[in-house]
């Protein structure tokens, strides 16, 4: 179970829903992950994902 923020490194995401890192980097670059939507950029510069929204994408239930 994810904790109850929901929003994680790329690395852990990887490891959640089984894409590689850099998958996960080329669908932010490439814009299919929306910022602000999919991932936050947090002030220290770190990024991370919101599990509940990449949930969506991959079901194609939302954003």
């Amino acid at each position: 179970m994810i904790s109850a923020n929901d929003y994680v490194t790329i690395e852990k995401c990887s490891e959640l829903i089984g894409l590689s890192s850099e998958a996960i980097r080329q669908y932010k670059k490439k814009g299919q992950w929306r910022e602000k939507i999919h991932w936050y950029k947090a002030p220290n510069g770190r990024i991370f994902i919101n599990i509940k929204a990449v949930n969506s994408w991959i079901t194609g239930k939302g954003a």
